[in-house]
């Protein structure tokens, strides 16, 4: 059973999506790649082709507490346009659970109302799309159950971030550590 969903679309940033499911499933986070296109095949943004595990409509969000979703372009317009995904992230964050997005991914929140009255951040360029939010340059932003962050180069920091929300901040550490990050 999931702990997490990364949703990925083609043009997804491969960075940002990959990180964030390597350090989770590091961390023992039982992690899925989810698709939101027609099939589980995805080429990303550097034309990088995956299998993903599932496809949205096979998906089962009730045990899920983790929603990440990566940047990268046109793979963030994808993901802004599937309505069953918006329809999914509106109802899993009015219950509490942890919803996550990296570099332009945040203006998805943004156009969903999830950043109202939270603080963000967002790939340069893409702040005025995240609306209600009071936005700030930081690496990585946790503000309630919402986490964002910046880009490609945030991500470790994103997905470390995001470990230490599902496990600890010891667990984070360590990870941190054994992958000679800082």
């Amino acid at each position: 059973m999931a702990e997490a969903y990364v949703f990925l679309a083609d043009g997804f940033e491969e960075i940002e999506g990959l990180t964030v499911v390597d350090l989770l499933r590091r961390a023992g986070i039982e992690t899925q790649m989810v698709s939101v296109m027609e099939g589980k095949d995805i080429i990303g943004s550097h034309g990088i082709e995956l299998k993903a595990d599932l496809t949205f409509d096979e998906i089962d969000a009730a045990a899920v507490q983790l929603f990440v979703l990566p940047g990268g372009m046109p793979g963030t317009k994808y993901l802004a346009a599937h309505e069953g995904l918006a329809a999914l992230l509106k109802e899993q964050s009015a219950a509490g659970k942890k919803i996550a997005a990296i570099c332009a991914a945040p203006s998805v929140l943004g156009g969903l109302g999830l950043l109202n009255g939270r603080t963000a951040t967002s790939y340069p360029g893409f702040e005025g799309q995240l609306a209600g939010a009071a936005v700030t340059m930081n690496p990585v932003e946790i503000s309630g159950n919402v986490t964002t962050s910046r880009g490609m180069g945030t991500a470790i920091p994103f997905g470390l971030a995001l470990v230490a929300q599902m496990r600890d901040q010891n667990t984070a550490d360590r990870l941190s550590e054994s992958i000679i990050y800082r």
